[in-house]
């Protein structure tokens, strides 16, 4: 198989032994990992986790200073060839002070030649995005929906889109899913984003990957993660008793009862136990899973002993 035609059947996102550094600190870390063509993937992490900096990476907008980061079968940073493939928007991105909505919309299909009007136009009307006022006027969710209009009209066959949903209330947030779930269908195309809202998220990504302190610690397709671990929850003693021995990933206590999550899928035995010493037992969510691997913002301590829907993904070694 030639280079170019493996290239084109490869992964869309290829990152092999990237490291970056800034004055002696580690944003990432060895990090390894494929992103697959035509798949949402989720880049999760808590804050100064390396995302960021790992999205800049993909976008050619940084370099690693260890390892490799290929796009689509390039190197991005200073490539010409790789230039108008991706499209990163950025949580803060940054736009001319005399731009208005106006320019936006005119100078789009300037630089990416799969622009789409119509769709443009859907976001300004679902959104609600002003045109009078200069773009420096937003407000932060408004600022958030001029990135969804860039991101999603754009149609570029890598994008790249940091904190999409940052600012937006909820019937903006639901929009944006479902525009993106349309999309993916209708024009297929990678998507990497990164996303603190991982519960409002989950359903319209396939694949996840989890940075903490520069290393990637989770990578996996989100069916794959559902399986990778469970809770087991009730009055503390009975939970200790039923949990001893077993690798725990994470554990909390509120007043007398505790709640254990646990790595792998709950056996029937282990759940037929649990259920006769009065405990439940169920799937992790994926928020669940990424706080147990030290990665996510913990629940707080008086958040009620309850589930969020299941979700997971594989254990590996990244960072953000």
């Amino acid at each position: 198989m030639s280079t170019t035609t493996a290239a084109r059947s490869g992964p869309a996102v290829r990152v092999r032994g990237a490291s970056r550094r800034f004055a002696g600190t580690a944003a990432l870390d060895d990090v390894t990992l494929d992103v697959p063509r035509d798949r949402v993937c989720g880049l999760l992490g808590r804050n100064g986790a390396g995302k960021t900096t790992l999205l800049s990476l993909l976008a050619g907008h940084d370099r690693p200073d260890a390892g490799t980061v290929e796009v689509l079968g390039e190197q991005p940073f200073e490539n010409p060839r790789a230039a108008g493939t991706s499209l990163l928007v950025r949580d803060d991105q940054r736009y001319p002070d005399d731009f208005h909505l106006a320019h936006v919309l005119r100078v789009g299909p300037l630089f990416h030649p799969a622009w789409d009007a119509a769709l443009a136009a859907e976001v300004v009307e679902r959104f609600r995005i002003p045109a009078k006022p200069p773009v420096k006027k937003f407000s932060r969710g408004q600022r958030s929906a001029l990135g969804v209009l860039l991101g999603l009209a754009a149609r570029a066959p890598v994008t790249i889109l940091d904190e999409p949903t940052l600012g937006l209330d909820a019937t903006a947030r639901a929009h944006f899913r479902e525009l993106l779930v349309r999309e993916m269908s209708e024009h297929p195309r990678t998507v990497v984003l990164s996303t603190h809202l991982v519960d409002e998220m989950e359903g319209a990504l396939d694949r996840v990957l989890v940075l903490d302190r520069g290393r990637l610690v989770l990578d996996a397709d989100v069916d794959e993660a559902r399986e990778r671990a469970h809770v087991v929850l009730g009055p503390a003693e009975a939970v200790e008793r039923a949990t001893a021995g077993s690798r725990t990933l994470a554990s909390r206590r509120v007043g007398g009862f505790a709640e254990v999550v646990l790595e792998g899928p709950a056996t029937a035995a282990a759940t037929r136990s649990a259920g006769a010493a009065g405990l439940q037992v169920r799937p992790a969510g994926l928020q669940e899973l990424v706080a147990a691997l030290g990665a996510g913002d913990p629940p707080s301590p008086e958040a009620a002993v309850t589930a969020p829907a299941p979700s997971a993904t594989t254990v590996s070694g990244a960072s953000r």
